[in-house]
């Protein structure tokens, strides 16, 4: 019973929380195996990933050398593309039912109108353009912020930072879930048109087609609006770009002059790129501000089982070394 409460212990924070989620992913495979294709396949993946959060873990811990620190900060990364990839075969088949209607309704009792037709007033191929690259960076925005931390060697500050995304990324997995939505790109304009309405001037074209076959929906696909990933609801791109820009001002890094501005585009760009409804990104807010409260509670609730200092965002500075966060 020790040996495995020291294994568990091995765990940080952001290792908790994946190890739960894919526990969770496995029960859905289990409960709902009759609806989702290739489930069993998906659970010894799962048991995999489990296992390998165990084990690198356990060898930073053991070993303390450089090169299992950097593993166990970056092993996560395409671990959450994984996940998503999971999604687009369980969202639907349990689910059975979009919620499109119902966002389009509360958007049009906020304001009046659909926002991405009114949006399409101040449309320009330059605009579009900025836009779509910048849409584009969503998943570098994290890893910029960690990177900064890092090369500051504010490793405590790193470790809550992943945590909170990959803690953030799960919390709106489970919205998805919730309240499934395919977007306006579908049900509010002809999505066969959307490089004709919405053109850009070099990139665009390649970054959509880029997008589209990220959400299962390669080009030349009969009937994309059918298959297309349900991951509108919250917005995703809204909630995890809010806490990373929020951290980076709390933790005073030097990264924020950079994220604030091309975060506060980037959200505009999910509505203006007609991915989102603006409820999405109240949704992303809202999920966002629970992450950000409810995360940083479990953060320190397992620090405190495991017999560490709590995380305080001014308690550390750019000089804080390693014994902060074994």
């Amino acid at each position: 019973m020790k040996r495995i409460k020291e294994i568990v212990y091995n765990l940080k924070a952001f290792d908790l929380v994946l190890v739960v989620f894919f526990i969770f992913l496995c029960i859905l495979d289990i409960i709902f195996h009759n609806v989702i294709p290739r489930w069993f396949e998906f659970i010894l993946e799962n048991i995999a990933i489990i296992s390998s959060a165990f084990i690198i873990a356990w060898l930073q811990t053991t070993f303390r050398e450089r090169i299992w620190r950097i593993l166990h900060y970056w092993y996560i990364a395409p671990i959450v593309l994984i996940t998503f990839n999971q999604l687009y075969y369980m969202v639907l088949p349990i689910r059975h039912q979009d919620y499109d209607t119902l966002f389009i309704q509360i958007d049009r009792f906020l304001f009046g109108t659909d926002p991405t037709v009114f949006l399409y007033k101040i449309a320009n191929p330059f605009l579009t353009e900025l836009l779509q690259v910048i849409y584009g960076m969503y998943y570098l925005l994290p890893l910029i912020l960690v990177l900064v931390l890092l090369r500051k060697k504010r490793y405590f500050a790193s470790d809550f930072v992943v945590f909170s995304v990959i803690y953030g990324f799960y919390l709106s997995y489970l919205g998805y879930f919730a309240l499934p939505g395919i977007g306006p790109r579908f049900t509010l304009h002809n999505f066969a048109n959307l490089n004709t309405d919405l053109p850009g001037l070099w990139l665009t074209h390649y970054l959509r087609d880029f997008t589209n076959i990220g959400e299962g929906i390669p080009k030349g696909t009969i009937n994309p609006a059918a298959v297309v990933q349900r991951d509108v609801f919250p917005s995703g791109h809204t909630m995890i770009t809010l806490i990373v820009i929020y951290l980076s001002i709390r933790l005073k890094s030097r990264s924020r002059y950079w994220l604030v501005p091309v975060g506060s585009l980037l959200i505009f760009s999910t509505v203006y790129l007609r991915y989102h409804y603006v409820i999405d990104l109240i949704g992303g807010f809202v999920f966002a501000v629970f992450s950000l409260w409810s995360g940083k509670l479990i953060f320190n609730w397992w620090r405190r089982v495991r017999g560490l200092t709590e995380f305080a965002y001014s308690r550390y500075s750019s000089d804080e070394r390693e014994k902060a966060t074994s």
